[in-house]
């Protein structure tokens, strides 16, 4: 019989490793197939809250934010193509693309949790964002992205045209942020086992089974 097992995936739609976490994630609930009853639920988390609606270079972003040169950024981007590659996921960013402000994106996946297709909205923003080089804060494109995995147009048109679902969101973020999650992926197990960063899909299977394992009394071998 398969263990229930809760999953916060708190994330930002403009985070790579967020990408290859989640992947990563997934991947290892494939092999665990019966093992395990998986519930995914991803929470708001910003990586630039205070981001304007035109966004930023993302290597004058990265420099002004990590002290990064442009060759560090290189480097890392070329990283995270690579763990992307691995799980299946093709980034396509450069130097020449845009970091911007997430927040809307994180009032359509809230409504989209409620609408039980969150987990494609977020698969969707992620392609737009990395492999199209779209804009996530970019109303019109929302709104397609969103049609895209069978949500309805107008009605995601006038949650992003009002405040709906804002309150909603910040209080999820803050909730995350009194737990101590400072940086993402941070994706928590059954509200009280966290894994962070872009892990290989071995090391969450690894760590799923050891929380299944505790879960019933046991131990792991």
């Amino acid at each position: 019989m398969s263990a229930p097992l809760k999953i916060d995936f708190v994330s930002d739609v403009s985070c790579p490793w967020c990408v290859v976490g989640l992947y990563g994630l997934t991947q290892a609930l494939e092999i665990l197939g019966n093992e395990v009853q998986a519930e995914i639920r991803f929470q708001p988390f910003e990586l630039n809250p205070k981001m304007g609606p035109d966004g930023q270079n993302i290597t004058e972003h990265i420099t002004e934010k990590y002290g990064s040169t442009p060759e560090q950024s290189q480097q890392n981007r070329e990283m995270i193509r690579a763990r992307g590659a691995e799980v299946g996921f093709a980034f396509r960013t450069d130097g020449n693309s845009r970091i911007y402000n997430t927040f809307d994106a994180h009032r359509l996946l809230y409504w989209a949790g409620l609408e039980g297709v969150q987990f494609k909205l977020k698969e969707a923003l992620f392609k737009a964002y990395f492999s199209e080089g779209g804009n996530p804060s970019d109303h019109q494109q929302l709104a397609d992205i969103t049609a895209s995995v069978g949500l309805d147009r107008q009605r995601a048109e006038a949650i992003l045209a009002s405040d709906e679902f804002a309150n909603e969101v910040r209080e999820e973020e803050q909730q995350w942020l009194a737990r101590g999650v400072s940086s993402v992926p941070t994706v928590v197990f059954n509200g009280q086992y966290a894994v962070t960063g872009g892990q290989p899909v071995d090391t969450f299977v690894g760590a799923i089974r050891q929380i299944m394992s505790e879960a019933k009394g046991g131990t792991v071998s």
